[in-house]
């Protein structure tokens, strides 16, 4: 007795692996606007670490060197918002990315950091 054969049908395959093939180019477009987004958070978090005492002009030269270090170009160090709030160090920014995806369609992130968040 013949037992019924299970799988995927040519027609299966070829869908996975289209739908695999989209979301692996919409990864290799994200990916990096999110790594440059961690890693401008990270410099506004360590700077404020490091000398929560600091005055404006030496946070944007410490960003600016980070920024330089790191690869970060959407953010600026004349974008740093900087003020005190109850005594502490408080830095921020806020950006919009526009990512290309392919043709006329394109994908608008807002990105925002703020240092006296948890």
């Amino acid at each position: 007795m013949r037992k019924k054969q299970t799988g995927i049908s040519l027609l299966g395959l070829i869908f996975g692996g289209f739908v695999l093939v989209i979301a692996a180019l919409l990864a290799m477009k994200l990916v990096p606007s999110y790594i440059e987004y961690f890693n401008a958070k990270k410099a506004i978090y360590s700077i404020v670490n490091e000398n929560p005492e600091a005055s404006i002009t030496d946070v944007r030269k410490s960003f600016e060197a980070r920024a330089t270090i790191d690869d970060i170009t959407s953010v600026r160090p004349a974008d740093l918002e900087i003020r005190k709030d109850r005594g502490l160090l408080v830095i921020a920014f806020s950006y919009r990315k526009e990512i290309r995806l392919f043709a006329n369609i394109s994908m608008c992130i807002d990105f925002a950091a703020d240092t006296s968040l948890p």
